[in-house]
């Protein structure tokens, strides 16, 4: 079965990047979402791809408010996403604390830049039942909103929103980590077979491993990335102190479902049902192994 696999062309990817370079087409074939999880949501949802490689938040809350478009089949990577809080270049905005109230951009509804919205309110003590928010599809429109002043702020990943910044774009005013590992791997769960799943995951993650060895990180890494992204090196040196990958795709630790669903119920992302959340529905046990 060929699978068609949606992603986020950032440097997380570099690994997916790799072993499709080297499948050439022949079992999988990569769909860019450019607008994040929220567009992988909508492309599972429509019948546009069969996997997604996405971020956990939106994933775990899609789930928890009843999506059956999809469900978890492992992991991408094990340590927190770095978001970074960016409003206009000119704004009157200094820090998050003067975000209280104002309007905050978004890509899509359920995207990981709303959920992390939340997350944020919940840190600063603010009411998460009267948070405003634009959605403006992308990055260009994020960046836009902020400089024309339609919006405050908007979150995005640190080091993919650097180049705007050190361009002179935006402005960085915080940043506010994930309490989360960062990237978990969803599937349709009837449009694709477990087996086709399976396989695709076991090499996925040799590449992973192969990505986040010693050996890689201090000769191959860097250069590959800079080639892909066009990332200055002491900025791909510095993410990359900052990066793991699981030792293998196929697991997702109970725990990481669990956490994630206590923050995002703080939050006011999900409502826990009556007699607590079954993990079990949220995963595909044909595939992945809960830990």
């Amino acid at each position: 079965m060929h699978l068609r696999v949606g992603y986020v062309r950032e440097h997380f990817s570099s690994p997916l990047l790799q072993f499709s370079e080297k499948d050439a087409g022949q079992t999988f074939t990569l769909v860019e979402c450019p607008s994040g999880t929220g567009q992988l949501i909508s492309r599972l949802t429509n019948n546009e791809i069969d996997i997604a490689i996405a971020l956990t938040d939106p994933l775990i809350s899609g789930i928890a408010n009843g999506s059956k478009a999809y469900k978890l089949v492992g992991s991408f990577v094990s340590t927190p996403l770095n978001w970074a809080v960016i409003t206009g270049a000119k704004s009157e905005f200094n820090s998050i604390q003067d975000l209280k109230g104002t309007t905050l951009g978004i890509s899509r509804n359920g995207s990981g830049s709303q959920t992390m919205a939340y997350v944020m309110a919940l840190q600063q003590g603010w009411p998460t039942d009267d948070l405003k928010f634009q959605i403006n599809n992308d990055i260009r429109g994020l960046l836009n909103s902020v400089n024309d002043g339609s919006t405050s702020a908007f979150m995005w990943e640190w080091f993919t929103t650097k180049p705007f910044v050190d361009a002179g774009e935006a402005r960085f005013i915080g940043s506010v980590p994930t309490p989360w590992p960062s990237w978990l791997i969803a599937a349709h769960p009837e449009r694709a077979s477990s087996v086709a799943i399976t396989a695709f995951l076991a090499v996925l993650t040799e590449y992973v491993r192969a990505f986040d060895s010693e050996e890689s990180r201090e000769k191959l890494n860097v250069p590959f990335i800079e080639a892909k992204f066009g990332y200055p090196k002491e900025d791909i040196t510095a993410w990359l102190k900052t990066v793991r990958y699981p030792a293998s795709c196929l697991e997702i630790p109970t725990k990481v479902i669990l956490d994630t669903l206590g923050v995002l119920e703080k939050a006011g992302v999900v409502k826990h049902p009556e007699g607590g959340f079954n993990i079990d529905l949220f995963v595909n046990k044909e595939v992945v192994k809960l830990t």
